[in-house]
């Protein structure tokens, strides 16, 4: 009975460790991600080992390490650590031919096997910018087109004008196992889009969170617009003075044209020209009159014109436009301040007047107090207090 028992314990525990090593027999692998022209680790580990040999095979089913010995010849690939539990290979410079499906296998009988996946990332070449010739007319249709090759997955395109992101249309093609994306801008330009930058932004996960940019300035030709601008606002016999062409136009418009009520500036010697800005030296009532001044560039000719009259600020009656307004004003408010007196005055004096009741009527003409107030109380009684204003 006892022998019995022990043979059974014995059976058991080599059912047991059986069990342990079946399971433990099979070999474990992890999927593996790596970008292009980096370097990909394959590990294939086996908990329980009778001394059993692992291989490495590619997708193609070649075989590239049989333990620690190499089967393919490809320098790219190495061993990294070979034992009874562990097989681990590298594959440098890593390219989309080699993503696929690798196996490991543990020569058991039957022989057991296992997948990993190589995912490779194919990483965007950087982007141009395309379909605009410089320079652009105002009023043209321009075309922007952002372009960037060789990415795994497709590369995601933005546009930004300046600082602010404007939608353009995205194009995916496939390109063998990567991706040509295309995103287009249509633009109608004018002037207020001459010297704004254009950036094409490339986002993809292989270059995290440093995208790819490139950046088009646009150049803009519009027509000269030109104003004047005065330095002084109410000139005065003998003050210097200057007036300004303020032009805007590209091509810049140079140079600036001035003249004087049609003609051609009558001294020479007070009126200076210097670039852009027209300066008399000493004003007199001789440079009253129109100056006018223009610019030009290719695309056409703009002026404006600045009417001139000097003051004479010992002329009597001649007072200075800001003091003759001001004075004004005052006298409005002074105006308006007495009609509101004027206004409220008669109005107290109609509601002031003189408050008397019936109780106090009679009591004048009384011959003394008793009097006065029975006279008083009959009133109160004849009739309700009344109120007479006068």
């Amino acid at each position: 009975m006892i022998l019995q028992r022990h043979l059974v314990f014995l059976l058991y525990s080599f059912c047991g460790i059986a069990s342990k090593g079946l399971s433990g027999q099979f070999p474990l692998t992890q999927n593996v991600t790596v970008t292009e022209g980096g370097t990909a680790n394959m590990t294939c580990r086996v908990e329980y080992n009778d001394q059993t040999s692992l291989q490495w095979s590619n997708p193609a089913q070649q075989t590239l390490f049989f333990g620690d010995k190499k089967a393919l010849r490809d320098n790219r690939i190495e061993l990294v650590r070979a034992s009874w539990a562990e097989l681990t290979i590298s594959i440098s410079d890593i390219s989309l031919s080699d993503e696929g499906q690798y196996t490991c296998s543990l020569f058991t009988m039957p022989v057991k096997t296992t997948k990993a996946f190589l995912t490779v990332l194919g990483v965007p070449e950087r982007p141009e910018i395309t379909g605009f010739t410089k320079p652009a007319m105002e009023g043209d249709e321009i075309t922007l087109i952002c372009t960037t090759s060789g990415s795994k997955p497709a590369a995601h395109i933005r546009w930004f004008r300046n600082d602010k992101e404007v939608t353009g249309t995205k194009e995916v093609n496939a390109t063998g196992k990567s991706f040509t994306v295309k995103s287009t801008l249509q633009l109608q330009v004018d002037q207020s889009d001459d010297g704004v930058a254009y950036t094409c932004s490339v986002e993809h996960v292989s270059l995290s969170s440093n995208p790819y940019q490139v950046t088009e300035v646009l150049e803009v030709h519009y027509a000269p617009h030109v104003e004047i601008s005065h330095s002084v606002i109410i000139p005065q016999e003998g003050q210097y003075f200057k007036l300004e062409c303020v032009s805007k136009g590209n091509p810049l418009p140079e140079p600036v044209l001035w003249s004087k009520d049609g003609g051609e500036l009558p001294d020479v010697e007070r009126m200076i020209v210097e670039g852009r800005e027209l300066t008399i030296t000493s004003l007199n009532k001789t440079d009253n009159g129109t100056y006018r001044c223009e610019a030009s560039n290719y695309l056409g000719t703009s002026g404006a014109e600045y009417v001139l009259f000097v003051y004479d600020p010992n002329a009597p009656g001649q007072q200075d436009p800001d003091h003759a307004l001001i004075g004004g004003v005052v006298a409005v408010v002074v105006f308006i301040t007495l009609c509101l007196i004027i206004a409220l005055g008669r109005y107290l004096a109609r509601h002031k007047g003189t408050y008397l009741t019936h109780e106090a009527k009679g009591s004048e003409d009384a011959p003394d107090a008793d009097t006065a107030i029975i006279n008083a109380e009959g009133n109160h009684a004849a009739e309700e207090k009344k109120e007479y204003f006068i």
